[in-house]
């Protein structure tokens, strides 16, 4: 049995002063992920830091019309919130799209942001993976990279995607991260939070040593805008995205005068689509101009082995959000 210590904190500067005087120390918040790769192995904390007590629970209208949300706060919690249904229905709909009903009133918004991947050679602990053991390679590249390996923001290091649908509409929505550190406090803008794998995948987000997420902050939401959530899987319940598309869009008539497209399933991150975004500013409505931007979304991707798929199915997923949207 693996021994580690415990300690339960009543303030971010406590937990993490308790953090950083442990060698390889974890918060623990919903449990959802970290707990999963503590039994496999794959994670081995030597302390567990409880943030549970923290007074972090709660969603925030702000005076500049942003939304400020709590790192506690549950799935369950924010999806169903009335201002995140009346003014962020993609968030909304993300987060209900994600896992089940049990682990959605669990799992917390921090440790959502947090998610770990779902490859299978990282979590068996013994497979080759630069994420889990830099330096060993990648099993993934060239063996079985069907379904929760990407197609963009891939590296000869690793090609695993990452797999919040949270995330993917925060990416589309803009946002800012706030942690707690050492240091004090900080922002991280949400599109730099998650890293590309590049040559050192391992660092999978901007958070320096013992800091902790106390609360992401969203932008005002866009004046007369739709939004929606598209996830296409294997199985209509509890299954992790082939391909997934977060839209935003404010129409004039039939023109469309602004779009924000994110995507999931198919990148290492939760991928912004600016160059689609900007293909359709000024545009009317139409068949030809949403598979023009879709295509443009997906111009640099680069296929494995067994998920080529996933570049006509991310299409897919682009130009019926869209279509449904603007019907």
């Amino acid at each position: 049995m693996r021994e580690f210590d415990y300690a339960r904190a009543q303030s971010a500067p406590q937990a993490v002063g308790q953090h950083a005087r442990a060698a390889h120390p974890a918060y623990l918040a919903g449990g959802t992920t970290l707990l999963d790769l503590v039994k496999l192995d794959v994670m081995q904390p030597d302390a567990l830091v409880d943030i549970n007590r923290l007074p972090l629970k709660a969603i925030e209208p702000l005076p500049d019309g942003r939304l400020r949300i709590g790192a506690l706060v549950t799935n369950t919690d924010l999806a169903r919130h009335p201002l995140v249904q009346a003014h962020y229905a993609v968030l909304s709909q993300a987060l209900l799209a994600g896992a089940s009903t049990q682990l959605r009133n669990k799992a917390t918004t921090g440790g959502n942001v947090m998610q770990r991947v779902r490859c299978g050679y990282f979590r068996d602990g013994v497979s080759s993976c630069n994420k889990r053991a830099p330096g060993s390679g990648c099993a993934a590249i060239g063996g079985h990279n069907r379904s929760v390996h990407a197609v963009l923001g891939t590296s000869t290091q690793c090609i695993a995607t990452h797999p919040s649908d949270m995330c993917v509409a925060m990416a589309a929505l803009g946002a800012r991260v706030t942690v707690q550190g050492p240091q004090g406090t900080r922002e991280i803008d949400f599109a730099d939070f998650h890293l590309l794998p590049g040559d050192t995948p391992w660092k999978e987000h901007a958070l320096d040593p013992h800091e902790l997420i106390t609360h992401v902050t969203l932008d005002a939401p866009l004046a007369n805008s739709r939004s929606g959530y598209l996830k296409l899987r294997d199985r209509a319940s509890y299954q992790f995205a082939l391909a997934s598309s977060a839209v935003i869009v404010v129409l004039d008539g039939a023109t469309i005068r602004r779009a924000r497209i994110a995507m999931g399933g198919v990148g290492t991150k939760p991928w912004r689509v600016r160059e689609a975004e900007a293909a359709l500013a000024g545009q009317t409505v139409s068949a030809e101009a949403f598979a023009r931007a879709a295509r443009l979304a997906f111009q640099n991707a680069h296929p494995q082995s067994q998920n080529a798929f996933k570049v006509p199915l991310g299409q897919q997923a682009i130009v019926r959000n869209l279509r449904d949207l603007t019907a």
